[in-house]
């Protein structure tokens, strides 16, 4: 299995993040955004102590970008469904032979 890349996030990023999960809950939210729901809890508990912080210069992240950013992890997650299928398949071929 592949190991997924570490993504670095800026903080304005993480705070709209915190922000929607406070909005719609951490399940649905972490959905939307493409993470995983303890890394969107752990951003969570953070904002909370007041020690969020994020990479890069802190640019606003824009709609466009979080919509990219959710669309490349899911794009990681098919691609891992299809490499799962493409074993699956493999095998069940061999055994009808």
């Amino acid at each position: 299995m592949k190991k997924i890349p570490k993504r670095e996030y800026t903080a304005e990023f993480k705070e709209q993040a915190v922000k929607r999960a406070r909005e719609v809950g951490v399940a649905p939210a972490s959905r939307e955004l493409g993470l995983l729901e303890q890394t969107l809890r752990n951003w969570s508990k953070a904002s909370q102590t007041g020690t969020l912080a994020g990479a890069g210069s802190g640019k606003p992240v824009t709609p466009e970008q979080m919509e990219l950013s959710r669309l490349r992890a899911e794009n990681v997650r098919l691609k891992m469904h299809v490499e799962i299928l493409k074993k699956a398949t493999a095998y069940f071929a061999k055994d009808a032979l």
